[in-house]
């Protein structure tokens, strides 16, 4: 179960660094809890990350430095970078605590530098949430 465990994950991790978070990854009832957004059901995250994709030139990349599975929890120690759609370069340093039921995840927490997010990711968010909402 560790490996499979271990595999999910990765292929969280793919799947939202292209903007697809398809529904066979996650439970029905998943929740997701970053430092910067608070608590988000299903249905928003997977809005939030094709989002995210879509501010990026290119592919946002997630290198796993390490992976922990105990019974269903995986700790993720996770560096992201990507250059965004501004050209600006982007770079960070994420911990999350994945909860894991029925080869699903049905929870995850993240904490990354929110400084970062603040200063470089969410301007971005915000204007392409204002065209989409236009």
């Amino acid at each position: 179960m560790t490996q499979s465990n271990h595999q999910l994950v990765r292929d969280f991790f793919t799947a939202i660094a292209s903007g697809n978070l398809p529904d066979d990854l996650l439970t029905p009832d998943m929740t997701f809890w970053t430092v910067n957004s608070g608590t988000a059901d299903k249905a928003r995250f997977q809005g939030a990350m094709k989002l995210l994709a879509s501010i990026f030139s290119g592919t946002l990349t997630y290198d796993i430095k390490s992976l922990t599975a105990e019974e269903d929890r995986v700790v993720a120690e996770v560096q992201s970078h990507g250059t965004l759609a501004n050209g600006e370069a982007f770079n960070n340093a994420h911990m999350f605590l994945f909860r894991i039921r029925d080869g699903r995840v049905a929870s995850g927490v993240e904490f990354m530098n929110q400084f970062v997010v603040r200063d470089t990711i969410a301007p971005l968010m915000q204007a392409a949430m204002a065209k989409v909402s236009s």
